[in-house]
């Protein structure tokens, strides 16, 4: 990627009409957001990313991913999300004395309810994303969001995937709520589907955050929420489509790479009616209206 001297702007060589400072790294032309293609290596115009497309072979999706996450500035937002879970998990085993992390008081006053959340207890939609109940749950949930979350964090900075992880466990809470609210459910997997709808909003627009993979990757996952018992389908069904509704308000609606999308008061208002809505729909579920 190149830019101009600051202060310095010129017209988009597509839209003579928008200002920019940001020129396609392969043949220099000024590009507006609108014309920017996200590549592993800076940002090129459509016609440059057409014929390196035709000339160059698709990146096996582990490495791609593994290039976004060493390209960000920073995955520090991951790596907290990851210890506050390990640890809490840890707090869970050593109160509840046994491997399972269940028994204990943060297990029973954390974990999602509906008729408990009903009682005035709306802390559980969020607690119940940083609880698990089993080293493998846990386990899971923590490379998942490791693996997946470092890319995300690299490309749309650490404070938009805050926003997207948490938004997305709300979501999560809403759907485990919707379709299953009398079953207790805890663990990180609605946040980290929100992750995984991100990044499969965003590979349809050509930004291949997850090396292209975006779209088997959710399929495989919903199978397996759909096979293997005691899985929340309406946690793992929310977080998705949560994270995939923020990914779409980041983007200005898809016309826009959210990596380079300024967070304006409309990008806002957007985020906070995403989560609004899904903690209505959490509220409607647990009052019998919905």
């Amino acid at each position: 990627m190149t830019t101009t001297e600051p202060g310095q702007h010129t017209a988009c060589y597509r839209h003579k009409n928008v200002e920019t400072a940001v020129s396609c790294s392969e043949c220099g032309r000024p590009i507006c957001p609108d014309c920017m293609v996200f590549a592993p290596v800076g940002i090129h115009c459509p016609e440059c990313s057409q014929q390196r497309e035709a000339r160059v072979p698709r990146a096996k999706p582990s490495q791609t991913v593994r290039q976004f996450a060493r390209a960000g500035s920073s995955d520090l937002v991951t790596r907290v999300l990851v210890g506050i879970n390990v640890l809490i998990y840890i707090a869970q085993v050593a109160e509840s004395g046994n491997l399972s992390g269940v028994g204990g008081q943060l297990f029973f006053k954390g974990a999602l309810f509906g008729p408990a959340v009903a009682d005035g207890d709306w802390w559980r939609i969020v607690t119940s994303g940083f609880l698990h109940g089993s080293p493998i749950h846990l386990l899971f949930n923590v490379l998942m969001l490791w693996w997946f979350g470092r890319a995300l964090e690299a490309l749309i900075g650490p404070r938009r995937f805050l926003a997207l992880y948490m938004i997305s466990l709300l979501a999560g809470s809403a759907g485990a709520l919707l379709l299953s609210p009398t079953t207790p459910v805890v663990g990180a997997s609605g946040a980290v589907f929100g992750i995984l709808g991100a990044g499969l909003l965003l590979e349809r627009r050509g930004i291949y955050v997850f090396g292209g993979a975006a779209f088997m990757i959710v399929a495989l996952n919903v199978v397996i929420s759909f096979v293997i018992p005691r899985i929340s389908v309406g946690g793992h069904l929310g977080g998705l489509v949560g994270g995939a509704l923020v990914m779409l308000v980041m983007s200005n609606f898809g016309r826009s790479n959210p990596a380079y999308t300024r967070t304006t008061a409309p990008v806002v208002a957007g985020l906070v009616c995403v989560a609004v809505g899904s903690v209505a729909i959490a509220y409607l579920r647990v009052r019998g209206l919905a």
